[in-house]
């Protein structure tokens, strides 16, 4: 990206290059070791708290009745009544959480099972980006429903992850993955030929 505006066009697009540090942090393979134990640290809490809701003593209430996201969404519903001070701010959210709560015997299978997957693939490094994605909004429903705790925390962590995506996975999947597969904007190898996915992670 050129930072410099000499000999062009008034109307022309000024580009301004990044500094080294982001090149180096969410770019290069060498910072890859952070993002590991970030990914491993994060992918343990998801898949712990995944595997609780499906195994745990509360197992009825995630994976057959829903009651547990249930009771949650009429908590959360409930604290938005407070006329001063809200927990739930947002009326088209609590129009949501109604329909969560009458939708809660399935939702609450796939909040679950979504934890689970979620953990394993932030552990494994498969498709990072996505999957931290997905986690941050995840993360945001809890927000938004009045439940912070470590969420907020986790959300900054989560957008780092989805900034990293090109070498967050570096070690992990996404070394062998997305070269092949490639993005929705530059083909793999497996649509280009051996050599077209290469650049999806950087040196």
């Amino acid at each position: 990206m050129a930072s410099s505006a000499e000999g062009r066009a008034t109307s022309a697009p000024v580009y301004i290059e990044e500094p080294g540090v982001s090149k180096w942090l969410f770019g290069s393979s060498k910072a890859a070791w952070i993002w590991l134990v970030v990914r491993w640290w994060l992918g343990y809490e998801w898949l712990h708290a995944g595997w609780e809701k499906m195994t745990g003593p509360g197992k009825a209430a995630w994976m057959e009745n829903g009651k547990a996201l249930k009771g949650f969404a009429a908590g959360a519903i409930a604290s938005s009544k407070d006329p001063e001070h809200p927990q739930v701010a947002y009326g088209w959210w609590v129009s949501f959480l109604h329909w969560v709560s009458d939708n809660a015997v399935w939702m609450a299978k796939l909040i679950a099972v979504g934890e689970v997957i979620i953990g394993i693939a932030l552990v494994l490094g498969l498709f990072t980006g996505i999957f931290a994605f997905l986690w941050v909004v995840l993360n945001f429903s809890f927000v938004f429903s009045g439940s912070a705790g470590v969420n907020p925390a986790f959300i900054i962590v989560g957008l780092l992850l989805v900034l990293a995506w090109r070498n967050a996975g570096w070690y992990g999947l996404d070394r062998y993955v997305l070269p092949r597969l490639g993005t929705p904007w530059h083909r793999g190898e497996l649509f280009e030929g051996r050599n077209a996915g290469r650049q999806t992670m950087t040196g």
